[in-house]
């Protein structure tokens, strides 16, 4: 199994990720494999693994109180949002 591993690190450094903030969140789909939907007629159409995602999504607030949502995208193979701590 191929890892992907970056050079250099996305993180700041010095910034302590402990704190409050915003925080942009990337997950990706294991082999990059779009298990989220398809894009057709340049809308997203989502397949049930992304309903899954998305639902997911909304629900982090229920389980974490203390968390915001803010902007938040779903793709064929991967998934942006933004976490307000």
């Amino acid at each position: 199994m191929r890892r992907y591993k970056r050079k250099n690190s996305l993180r700041l450094k010095g910034y302590d990720y402990s704190q409050a903030g915003a925080y942009f969140v990337t997950i990706l789909t294991y082999k990059r494999q779009h298990y989220f939907g398809e894009i057709i007629d340049s809308k997203m159409s989502l397949s049930p693994f992304g309903e899954v995602a998305s639902r997911c999504w909304y629900e982090i607030p229920a389980h974490m109180p203390s968390v915001e949502l803010d902007a938040f995208v779903i793709m064929p193979n991967h998934m942006h949002g933004i976490l307000i701590l």
